[in-house]
């Protein structure tokens, strides 16, 4: 029995405790050598256009040539990637990783207001954005650093005639794309030309450069970015192949991409380990669109998906699904919020697989524990560290505790970020001296070593796996002229797991919750933005004024 490590008794059959670190310098070690080995075979596809391993080498090539010589970028420089699920994400985020800058993956539902504090505090210089999302770009561009703007619409890789019906349905159908000028704007396609014809000299990327600035509000709930190096990523890839091991045919397997590339959680577990291991990922643009997700299932030989508990429960509930051919399905991963019980039970019913629970962090690549991909059942815990990762139980006053007992979650391994990017006194909060990082996370652990979550440590609140902080919707709302005290809480929902519910003490007695919820949308993005609004007369305090937030979430209604 290991009594540092019991989860080793209980690791699967074959999988080594540690992992070679050495094996490659960088992420474009990896990609360089899988664009080598799989050349011919699918890559990534979308909308039925297909991109092979060799397309994916050039293009990216030809995308890095550009940013070097003619946007004239300089190793470390910060691009921004403000995209949905097209298949320009790939080769923008290889060709910057392949030019040595650092990606700054952005989400393109932000708001003017989240977008500028972004660009601004990540110092990008360039931007790849999407037609749809541009006019929210136009409003703030000229109060950032940003230097370059690259703009796409969703169809133009789909080829001719389906991209220029695409492109044409969107701005004239359907009003999805804005009107918006943004001077010395260049289009992707004339990027990609213009490269193509130049050379990419080879970077000298080491296992420390930063790789992704992946923005989160963290454990401590001020927004920044996680320093993600290319030796966390990296570490991170190889331990999630390590443990899919043999169920994994190399070269073979198709991977449903549904969550949005911009989330940690599908650009480790699904762009990168999925490339490291040849297989092509299906890229899905819209998932909330859930009977045209059904429709695209339909006509692919997939095997593999990964996914949060809302996406799971969505597609049990949508006509049709449960008529896909399900014949080659191995392997369902959950992650990003918990997996409930009742959808992890239907799920393997419909299916077949077990829906799979890991557990992990933006901080931490993402992935720190993941259950047995051999188990029958769900068993509602958050499974076994992954090798050549530490994970522990600590008290407050840093004890380790013993199986059983609840404390913080807390990580140590070569996949745990670098820091906060310019932020050396939040890292300090969350990285102690002794390298653990503090999750926020309360767990225990079972005498087998597999950790089940038992709550969070901070007011957090988890909306369909996206992380929405309090700090931030009160700081919104309180703008609002009518409003004189506010305090943001989660309250459980079934679709979404969690909801924003608001507590306000009215300073206008005509203020409504319509006046609030139009102000929120102006700020806010739309999973941020209060579902439920309560009026009251006073807030609950302690005896030196903070709001009790514990309090209003233990006696919250959700109206």
């Amino acid at each position: 029995m290991h009594t540092d490590r019991p989860w080793l008794s209980s690791y699967p059959k074959g999988i080594q405790p540690e992992i070679d670190l050495h094996e490659y310098g960088s992420i474009v070690d990896i990609l360089e050598t899988s664009c080598a080995q799989f050349a011919e075979r699918p890559a990534f596809e979308n909308m039925g256009r297909v991109l092979t391993y060799a397309d994916i080498d050039r293009l990216s090539r030809a995308f890095g040539a550009w940013l070097v010589h003619e946007a004239r970028l300089k190793k470390g420089d910060r691009v921004a990637i403000m995209l949905p699920n097209v298949l320009q994400y790939p080769i923008a985020i290889f060709g910057a990783l392949r030019a040595g800058l650092t990606v700054v993956n952005t989400n393109p539902m932000y708001t003017a207001r989240e977008l500028k504090h972004q660009l601004n505090d990540s110092g990008a210089v360039a931007i790849l954005v999407l037609d749809n999302f541009a006019a929210t770009l136009q409003q703030v561009v000229a109060e950032t650093g940003v230097r370059h703007v690259i703009g796409t619409g969703v169809g133009d890789l789909l080829g001719f005639p389906k991209g220029m019906i695409t492109n044409f349905v969107l701005k004239y159908i359907r009003k999805a794309v804005p009107e918006h000028h943004i001077e010395g704007e260049v289009r992707f396609g004339e990027v990609l030309a213009r490269g193509a014809d130049l050379s990419l000299p080879k970077a000298e990327v080491g296992a420390e450069d930063i790789a992704f600035l992946q923005y989160t509000g963290g454990t401590t709930g001020v927004s920044k970015g996680a320093m993600l190096t290319h030796r966390n990523l990296v570490a991170n890839m190889q331990q999630a192949a390590a443990w899919i091991g043999e169920r994994a045919v190399i070269g073979e397997e198709h991977i449903i991409t549904a969550l949005p590339l911009y989330h940690i959680f599908a650009l480790t577990a699904n762009c990168l380990v999925f490339m490291k291991l040849g297989g092509v990922n299906h890229l899905i643009t819209n998932p909330r669109d859930m009977p045209g997700f059904v429709r695209e299932l339909r006509r692919i030989p997939f095997t593999c998906m990964t996914g949060v508990n809302t996406l799971f429960n969505g597609l049990l509930n949508t006509p049709g699904f449960e008529q896909l051919d399900f014949s080659r399905f191995k392997l369902t991963l959950g992650g990003g919020m918990a997996v409930q019980r009742a959808v992890a039970e239907r799920w393997k019913k419909v299916t077949g697989t077990t829906l799979t629970e890991a557990y992990g962090l933006t901080e931490t690549s993402p992935a720190v524990c993941i259950n047995p991909l051999d188990l029958p059942d769900y068993n509602g815990s958050i499974g076994l560290p992954l090798p050549s990762t530490e994970v522990c139980i600590k008290a407050e006053d840093g004890r380790i505790l013993p199986p059983g007992e609840v404390g913080e979650l807390c990580v140590r391994g070569p996949q745990v970020m670098k820091g906060y990017w310019q932020r050396p006194e939040e890292t300090a909060k969350v990285i102690d001296a002794d390298g653990w990082l503090h999750t926020g996370d309360m767990a225990r652990m079972d005498e087998k070593g597999f950790f089940y979550i038992v709550d969070r440590k901070k007011d957090m609140i988890l909306v369909s796996g996206f992380n929405v902080y309090p700090n931030e919707i009160e700081d919104v709302i309180a703008t609002h002229p009518g409003v004189l005290e506010v305090a943001a809480v989660g309250v459980p929902d079934e679709k979404s797991g969690e909801a924003v519910k608001v507590v306000i003490v009215k300073k206008d007695p005509k203020l409504t919750a319509e006046d609030i919820k139009a102000h929120c949308r102006e700020s806010l993005t739309g999973y941020k933005q209060p579902r439920y609004i309560e009026f009251r007369n006073e807030l609950p305090k302690s005896n030196v004024g903070k709001i009790l937030r514990r309090e209003l979430r233990e006696n919250a209604k959700p109206g």
